[in-house]
């Protein structure tokens, strides 16, 4: 009896499988690492090395472990590309999906913790997100997360699944000093790069209505939200009945300018970041209550925006 958690290689799913171990839980990680690290995979975890598109792989990777819940987190994630890149977005996200879906259903495995976006919201307008915020999507990455939501709830009318999805905003932090966010996409690691290449961190609009003139968002450490998907599979298998979706979100938000503060103060390199023009599409502001999860999942900010960035950092200068 073992949780499946796909993309267990990677910067989150890695984190989610020590929650998982932390938990109880017996665990086993299958990821391609297109953008994991096998390091990042604890050697006392079985690990399968392979796609969620290969149903054959899955099937087997789930009789081989017992395998009774997955906590998918495997998928491109990055949004700004994937408007370049849809059919890839969608065979990742979208096919991806069905075909895990399929393999559990032949092996009869029903619960699954879906990872989520809250890419599906769009650029909201209202200042703070709840879960039945209309959803807009504006990317083929946000817009593949839904249709992984809508795949699950009708996987419960089908097969009566039992699931739930969890959206996050900006995850950040580290939970070990052995686990960094690689993504060239993503603001911490990228000023973490421009630190560390002798180069000034850039902010790109600072003309927002905002208190400060720069975009607010929802920043979450890694290893809190790790514990809510542990939680989540600790209750379906008690056979609870969550929400179809929660947010994981701090009900309130951290201003661009904010986040360049704590980094010079948490990595000691005193820097003046350069403002660039707003980019396209760029909300003022976009933040999501927690309330519900809090109420579910053992959902909590349990750290602070300096433990964010020093964890970060530690994590990103032992990775060079």
């Amino acid at each position: 009896m073992s949780w499946l958690v796909t993309g267990g290689a990677g910067y989150i799913g890695s984190h989610v499988v020590r929650a998982l171990r932390a938990a109880g839980l017996e665990t086993v990680a299958l990821d391609d690492l297109s953008s994991g690290f096998a390091s990042f995979v604890p050697e006392d975890v079985p690990f399968v090395q392979g796609t969620i598109l290969d149903g054959d792989l899955v099937r087997h990777a789930i009789d081989e472990h017992g395998v009774t819940g997955v906590v998918h987190v495997a998928g491109f994630k990055y949004a700004g590309v994937s408007v370049e890149r849809p059919l890839h977005t969608y065979e990742q996200n979208v096919t991806g999906m069905a075909t895990l879906l399929s393999a559990m259903a032949d092996r009869g495995v029903d619960r699954v913790v879906f990872s989520s976006s809250a890419a599906v919201y769009g650029t909201p307008d209202v200042d703070v997100v709840v879960e039945d915020t209309p959803k807009a999507p504006e990317s083929p990455y946000g817009e593949s997360k839904l249709i992984g939501e809508w795949l699950l709830h009708d996987m419960e009318v089908a097969a009566g699944f039992r699931t739930t999805s969890l959206r996050y905003f900006n995850v950040v932090g580290s939970g070990g000093p052995d686990l960094y966010d690689a993504s060239p996409h993503n603001l911490f690691p990228l000023v973490f790069d421009a630190l560390l290449a002798g180069r000034t961190p850039r902010i790109n609009g600072d003309d927002y209505p905002t208190p400060d003139g720069t975009c607010v968002r929802d920043y979450i450490h890694v290893a809190d939200l790790a514990h809510s998907h542990a939680v989540a599979a600790q209750r379906l298998d008690a056979g609870d009945r969550l929400e179809r979706a929660y947010n994981l979100g701090s009900g309130d938000g951290v201003s661009v300018r904010e986040i360049m503060t704590a980094m010079a103060r948490g990595t000691g390199i005193d820097f003046e970041p350069t403002v660039a023009p707003r980019r396209p599409g760029d909300p003022a502001r976009i933040v999501a209550t927690g309330e519900l999860a809090a109420r579910d999942l053992d959902w909590a900010m349990r750290h602070s925006l300096d433990e964010m960035v020093t964890s970060a950092w530690e994590a990103r200068r032992n990775a060079s």
